[in-house]
């Protein structure tokens, strides 16, 4: 599971997720990738379960590459505790995904491989998610 060694901050606002991502949103290491096409938060237990069902199904060949990490706390209050007394303790870490956002890449497996492979890491994510090619560079 993914989480941050140390932080600045124990606990964090909440924030906003409105807008596109304007970095991240190319397939910069790998061939392949899964892009996110809704905005949402992607807790580590998301993204451990997506890298898992990944490198299953690619058995031992290709290479994957993460391109999120979890390093905003969520904090979460006790049951049945009164209103009041400061703000929850941190429970779990999310990554903050903006629609366009490359979240998995995958190297050295043919196209079908890698097509079911991101297919199996989409439906282990809470988003609607495109799976996209590296685009060729062109010289001119």
């Amino acid at each position: 599971m993914l989480l941050p060694k140390r932080v600045k901050y124990r606990r964090v606002h909440r924030g906003r997720m409105t807008g596109r991502a304007y970095r991240g949103n190319k397939v910069t290491y790998g061939d392949f990738g899964l892009q996110a096409l809704e905005p949402s938060w992607i807790t580590s237990n998301q993204i451990e379960a997506a890298r898992i069902a990944m490198t299953r199904y690619c058995k031992r060949f290709g290479k994957v590459w993460i391109k999120i990490f979890p390093d905003k706390p969520i904090t979460a209050k006790p049951a049945e505790t009164r209103m009041g007394s400061g703000k929850g303790s941190p429970e779990y870490w999310v990554a903050v995904v903006k629609p366009g956002r490359v979240m998995f890449e995958l190297g050295g497996v043919d196209e079908a491989t890698a097509r079911e492979a991101m297919r199996l890491a989409a439906a282990k994510l809470p988003i609607k998610c495109k799976f996209i090619k590296k685009e060729e560079e062109v010289k001119a």
